[in-house]
């Protein structure tokens, strides 16, 4: 199987990844902090099943619609399904994504919003607001139990286990019918038409188009003991003998999951998700990817505005999100938050400043 890497291209010089960097032949990218160990797995099976083919016995899979809100659309345009995971100690970013996507376009997009049962109601009371309200969205229900005996968690790095960091691996579950999709994560702010990102031309068997994490060396982290974060020895535990026996180069440059263009019809014929799954459960039993990046990070402010604000796409994907404590370019992600009417998430700066006026 194969995927397509390095194009996501709105146009040259138009997409901005925070912190990661530029693909070699589609755009500049800012480079601000290495990688949160959230999604370091999601990345690392994307990797394997990347490079090989691995069938195994389909699983039972379900998929629970728990809300369906539209608004009356041009019927000749193309559904836009976008889906993005909405935690709910990350539930403001994800407003934030997709208040940008949705102000910033005028094609027919409707939203995948994946969540799990607890957080339903304060996602669907938030998405209630009056500047929301226009939102054409989907609140489906992630079934847990689908990862049972494929995850386990580590005292060291719980964060990495949160149920919804595999959610992206169910895409043909979570929109069914569909035959194309975009997933972002909640700490991206869409500035352009994501008509153009939709639009991404993926060959024959390409199941998924991904942005590739390659840059200068004066950008990149070196790992003591892994190498370069943004190969896959930043990724993959090459001490294990599964690992070697795939043949894959240390040094290849690995890609960003946090946003990507799936053909889903091609991912449901090379089993995907199976083949994912297969990864999960062999990852339990072995421990097949590093735990070298665990701790590192950066909040480095190396952009000018200017820069920031021509890109189209704004990734956080580091430590420092723009909700939190030290992140970079806050103000322009703040642009698209919309206060959350109950009161149960606040921007934890503006609680610390509020504490400090006291």
């Amino acid at each position: 199987m194969s995927f397509r890497k390095g194009m996501f291209s709105f146009s040259p010089n138009s997409i901005a990844f925070i912190p990661r960097p530029k693909p070699r032949d589609v755009m500049q990218v800012p480079s601000l902090s290495v990688s949160i160990i959230i999604w370091v797995l999601a990345a690392v099976l994307f990797l394997l099943v990347l490079h090989h083919n691995f069938l195994s016995l389909s699983s039972v899979l379900r998929n629970d619609v728990t809300d369906v809100h539209q608004h009356p659309v041009n019927g000749r345009q193309e559904e836009i399904p976008v889906v993005i995971a909405a935690s709910e100690d990350r539930l403001g970013g994800a407003i934030a994504a997709i208040n940008s996507v949705h102000r910033n376009t005028r094609s027919n997009v409707i939203f995948y919003i994946v969540t799990l049962n607890s957080t339903a109601d304060h996602l669907r009371s938030w998405l209630n607001s009056v500047s929301l309200k226009s939102i054409r969205y989907k609140i489906v229900n992630f079934d847990t139990k689908l990862l049972e005996g494929k995850v386990k968690e580590d005292p060291d790095q719980g964060e990495s286990m949160k149920p919804l960091t595999f959610a992206r691996f169910y895409l043909p579950i979570l929109v069914p019918g569909v035959k194309k999709a975009i997933y972002i994560d909640d700490d991206v702010i869409v500035q352009g038409d994501i008509l153009a990102l939709y639009n991404t031309p993926l060959k024959p068997g390409h199941a998924a188009a991904f942005s590739e994490d390659c840059d200068s060396a004066s950008t990149k982290v070196i790992i003591r003991g892994a190498g370069n974060q943004y190969n896959y020895i930043g990724y993959l535990d090459y001490k294990k003998e599964r690992i070697r026996k795939l043949s894959m180069k240390a040094s290849t440059c690995s890609f960003n999951p946090g946003v990507f263009v799936a053909n889903l019809t091609e991912w449901k014929r090379q089993n995907v998700t199976n083949q994912l799954e297969k990864w999960m459960k062999l990852n339990v039993e072995e421990g097949l990817y590093s735990r070298t990046l665990a701790g590192s990070s950066s909040a480095g402010k190396r952009y000018s505005p200017q820069f920031v604000k021509a890109a189209k796409l704004l990734h956080w994907n580091g430590h420092f999100k723009p909700w939190g404590r030290a992140a970079s370019y806050v103000d322009v992600w703040e642009k698209w938050y919309v206060p959350d009417p109950t009161g149960k998430f606040s921007l934890i700066r503006r609680h610390m400043d509020a504490s400090n006026i006291k």
